[in-house]
């Protein structure tokens, strides 16, 4: 056993416990896939995250992602929450304001000079949700086709079903038990909130892999989401997403598009609840 710097904290929140929890292992050197993969099922959160040296000479750190029962190439609240791990465990990036972090998708940029730490959202392919797809989650949901706005599959590493519903309201009602994984995995609702509201969006992601009924707060289903529509032109200006509120969260989600560099940057804070080390 190794003695290894460990903190747990909450991303996508102001308010510590209303975010996405994520354990981060700083000193992640030296152990093994299946090491890696039997603490993050001990930990049973949605992600934990392990911090080692780069293999890039351009990036600042590498991560790898598991959640309970598999690795990701990459997620959106363990990229904003390792970053901060890092920066707090006394990492510092090689370029001012901008750290670069290696991950199963290549490299990520999270910028640092705005008051909201922000990554890069990586490049998303978007198809047509296959009929048979679409057809199995209206069933399960209950879905009717007047509710239904738009669809798509997206993928950013992960790959998304995404069904755009025509209010928020039909988005908080939907009976997350009915979507269970295996069965179903990366189910993304959107719906917009009437004008003047708090958020401009309420998003919600079902079929989790974590085994939770939903994930509290989904960084890359908001990017890939975030990809598509600025990328089809329906979305032109800076934006914020709630997610989490049908399980008690108050996940914020602060998104903008930078058109000259063709970016889309996904932004939220993270608090830290606990701070120590490990026997791993």
């Amino acid at each position: 056993m190794v003695s290894r710097r460990f903190v747990q904290c909450d991303v996508f929140t102001s308010v510590p416990t209303k975010g996405n929890g994520l354990a981060v292992v700083i000193d992640g050197e030296g152990l093994s896939d299946e090491a890696m993969q039997g603490f993050a099922a001990w930990t049973n959160l949605a992600e934990t995250t392990f911090l080692m040296s780069p293999t890039a000479t351009e990036a600042d750190y590498k991560v790898r992602i598991f959640t309970p029962a598999r690795e990701m190439l990459f997620a959106g609240h363990p990229t904003l929450g390792s970053c901060a791990a890092w920066l707090r465990s006394g990492g510092r990036p090689k370029i001012q304001s901008v750290v670069k972090q290696e991950c199963g998708v290549g490299i990520v940029d999270i910028d640092l000079s705005g008051r909201i730490p922000a990554f890069a959202a990586p490049k998303t392919t978007v198809a047509p949700l296959p009929d048979d797809k679409l057809k199995a989650i209206m069933s399960a949901l209950g879905l009717t086709p007047d509710r239904i706005l738009r669809t798509a599959q997206l993928s950013n590493g992960p790959v998304w079903q995404v069904i755009e519903l025509a209010s928020a309201a039909d988005v908080l009602a939907a009976d997350s038990t009915k979507i269970r994984y295996p069965q179903f995995l990366g189910v993304g609702l959107i719906g917009a909130h009437a004008a003047g509201s708090e958020c401009d969006y309420e998003v919600r992601m079902l079929g989790a892999s974590s085994g939770m009924s939903e994930d509290p707060i989904t960084g890359s289903l908001n990017a890939a989401i975030a990809r598509w529509k600025y990328g089809s032109g329906e979305w032109q200006r800076p934006l914020t997403v709630a997610q989490g509120t049908c399980i008690g969260r108050s996940g914020r989600v602060s998104i903008r598009y930078d058109s000259t560099a063709d970016t889309v940057w996904i932004g939220g804070q993270t608090c830290f609840l606990i701070e120590g080390t490990l026997s791993l």
